[in-house]
């Protein structure tokens, strides 16, 4: 149970209703991370224009190197909604979400492609305390990808990171969006 209660729709008003009524329309239901951030009108309005300029700009990586990246570092961090949420996001995505299963073996699973093994051992190293990102690293991801590349997994990697820590903080859990047994995917 969250630490602090999601802002209900009865007690929204107009821009957070319009909000409420497009993520309903979008993902099924109202995420509740943002429900909750809606006690904080302008940081709310400043998260949701952010997640979307970066779901715009965020085009230079193939869809599958992303989604991996990301959803690794939630399993990293332990954010059992971001697992969750990332799982529905991969299979709208129309990716291979049994494959999340092998995440842990993925350096020898032949159900990762090397880019993809490249960028989850980079969402690894970013999420490690310390980070534990090397200059080799880094080189063999900009020859892979290219600096617009690196820069963008980068980004992701640590916005996921941003997320993971305040869902974990705000003690907010798996909601639900791949229930039922076929695209549940388990922590790893």
């Amino acid at each position: 149970m969250p630490r602090i209660t999601a802002v209900p729709a009865t007690e929204a008003g107009p821009f957070l209703k319009l909000f409420y009524r497009v993520a309903r329309k979008r993902f099924g239901a109202v995420p509740e991370p943002m429900a909750i951030a809606a006690h904080h009108g302008k940081l709310l309005r400043a998260s949701v224009i952010h997640e979307l300029l970066v779901e715009k700009a965020a085009a230079t990586l193939p869809v599958s190197v992303r989604e991996l990246a990301v959803y690794r570092t939630a399993t990293q961090l332990g954010c059992s909604w971001c697992v969750d949420f990332g799982t529905m996001l991969q299979r709208l995505d129309g990716l291979d979400i049994e494959r999340l299963k092998k995440i842990d073996d993925y350096a020898s699973s032949p159900a990762y492609t090397e880019q993809e093994r490249l960028a989850i051992a980079y969402a690894d190293a970013m999420t490690a305390t310390p980070t534990s990102v090397t200059d080799e690293q880094t080189a063999e991801l900009e020859r892979e990808f290219g600096r617009k590349g690196l820069l963008e997994l980068t980004y992701l990697i640590a916005l996921e990171n941003q997320r993971g820590r305040m869902n974990s903080a705000l003690g907010i859990t798996d909601q639900g969006f791949t229930s039922g047994d076929a695209c549940r995917v388990p922590m790893p």
